[in-house]
């Protein structure tokens, strides 16, 4: 049993190492080299109780664990509130495991305001493992907003050509969808008199302002995944962010919109959970086939690989809104799979982009014959992006899948063709960056991935057919978590049903 703050530790720990960044002086190249180290020690160590806090996870009960909770603002009841369960834990360990990856990719390619950079992916780690800690509506929506302010500067600063355009279009999207969500949290907050999260879970608000809740809601979450059709953002920010930052972005950030579906939707909003699912069917289906047909007319990597995180995001939300223990395990386990997968096939663009400063397509060509580790890890995760059997790509859509034939077949079958799409686009972008005819001779000069990228890329290969060999690893521990949200969700429907039928009877009586 632990025995001390771990969560306020994991979070803010990476802000300590950010503000000691900003006290280094000396020469530019001396505060740069000390400025990735101490961000790479930080985040290294971050990490290490990150898996700490997961090995002591108890997985055999949904109840929040390691809970720190203390009073924040006295006379309004909002408190500081930290806790995780089954749903969140896994993402708490994905954020710290992803961002010493992140500096370690960013080594060499990021050479202007080095120590600013590193404050900034600082500031964004304390922020996204905040999110995924926080039991306070207020902590969360501070957590939630806050990691639009270093992801801006990433992109604003350290991108391409077009990133000012791309950052103020990524800011003012999500900005304007958690707009709607901060006055759904006031209202919620001025009817249960409290913020706290699961007091929040069982205060039960009526049903037709629960409609209005859970749009606001909706708004501000589709947006972050992305849904389609609010999902224009995230091409343009993927191709003018840098390596790391459309690394963190693929692998986490997209990842608080499920979970904010989790943590707020569902459980506090199970009615219109239930009369808005059938829309949120269909909006997935939309994503997983027209976002899979853009992806296999494009050009650049970044904007295909973009294009796929679109369609698979749509499996999770198709998942999670089925309402059955395999969906919802599955939406959670696509998650998490694509936090790892997605991040691998950036940095493995990253790779040749740091050789020829090029993401097209047609730039490239028969690169297995000069870098066939590289052609190795890529295949790995061009297949696990596909879902073959045996990577973690191929659990989380399996079980998403499986819990929409459950509830409805034909929106299973829709889906479905997401499975036969997604292969081409990411065959043929394989098939012509490593196995196509090398007709450009700088392509074919290209050296194979050094330390720093094997040190990077290996792990999450690893990671990908580990956790597609042995799933259970993950869906064992979130298992608890998932029945106690079906239970309490399905519990609370039967409940008001019965409110409806009695109010029904009193008035058919009185009618007598």
């Amino acid at each position: 049993m632990i025995d001390f703050p771990i969560l306020s530790l994991l979070t803010f720990l990476p802000l300590v190492g950010a503000l000691f960044i900003l006290t280094i002086r000396g020469d530019a190249l001396v505060v740069a080299r000390n400025a990735r180290f101490a961000a790479l020690y930080t985040s290294l160590f971050t990490f290490a109780l990150s898996l700490y806090m997961m090995n002591n996870f108890d997985g055999s009960t949904a109840s929040y664990q390691f809970v720190e909770k203390s009073t924040w603002f006295p006379g309004l009841n909002i408190g500081y509130h930290m806790g995780v369960d089954g749903l969140s834990m896994f993402f708490v360990v994905l954020s710290a495991f992803l961002t010493p990856i992140c500096i370690l990719a960013s080594w060499t390619s990021i050479t202007s305001r080095v120590k600013e950079y590193m404050v900034a992916f600082l500031v964004l780690e304390t922020f996204m493992i905040g999110t995924f800690c926080a039991l306070d509506a207020v902590l969360f929506y501070a957590f939630f907003e806050g990691v639009l302010i270093p992801m801006f500067l990433i992109i604003g600063i350290w991108g391409g050509k077009r990133r000012v355009y791309s950052a103020y279009k990524f800011f003012l999207y999500t900005l304007l969808g958690s707009v709607l969500m901060l006055v759904a949290l006031l209202y919620m907050y001025f009817q249960a008199g409290t913020t706290d999260i699961p007091t929040l879970m069982e205060h039960g608000f009526p049903r037709d302002v629960q409609f209005w809740l859970w749009l606001a809601f909706f708004a501000s979450f589709a947006v972050k995944m992305p849904m389609w059709p609010v999902h224009t953002w995230l091409p343009d920010a993927h191709v003018e962010a840098p390596t790391a930052g459309s690394v963190i972005l693929a692998g986490v950030l997209l990842k608080m919109g499920g979970y904010g579906f989790l943590r707020f939707s569902i459980p506090m909003l199970p009615e219109a959970t239930e009369f808005f699912a059938p829309m949120v069917f269909g909006l997935s289906i939309i994503a997983i086939i027209y976002t899979s047909l853009v992806a296999l007319v494009q050009d650049d990597m970044k904007k295909l690989i973009a294009y796929s995180s679109v369609a698979h995001m749509g499996y999770v939300t198709l998942g999670l809104f089925t309402m059955t223990a395999q969906g919802i395990q599955g939406g959670i386990f696509q998650m998490i799979s694509h936090g790892i997968v997605s991040a691998a096939l950036f940095l493995c663009v990253g790779v040749v982009y740091d050789r020829l400063h090029t993401r097209e397509i047609s730039r490239y060509g028969g690169v297995v014959k000069n870098m066939p580790k590289y052609a190795v890890v890529f295949m790995i995760f061009m297949l696990g992006s596909v879902g073959l059997p045996g990577t973690s790509g191929f659990v989380g859509e399996f079980l998403a899948l499986l819990g929409a034939y459950r509830v409805d077949t034909l929106v299973a079958v829709l889906a479905t063709t997401g499975l036969i799409l997604g292969a081409p686009y990411m065959l043929i972008l394989y098939r012509r960056v490593i196995f196509g005819p090398q007709v450009n001779e700088d392509a074919a000069e290209m050296l194979d991935m050094n330390w720093r990228e094997i040190v990077c890329l290996v792990p999450l290969a690893i990671l990908t057919i580990w956790l597609g060999v042995f799933p259970n690893m993950v869906l064992n521990k979130v298992q608890p978590s998932v029945d106690n949200l079906i239970s309490r969700y399905e519990a609370d429907l039967s409940t008001t049903d019965v409110a409806t039928t009695n109010t029904g009877s009193v008035v058919a009586g009185e009618n007598q």
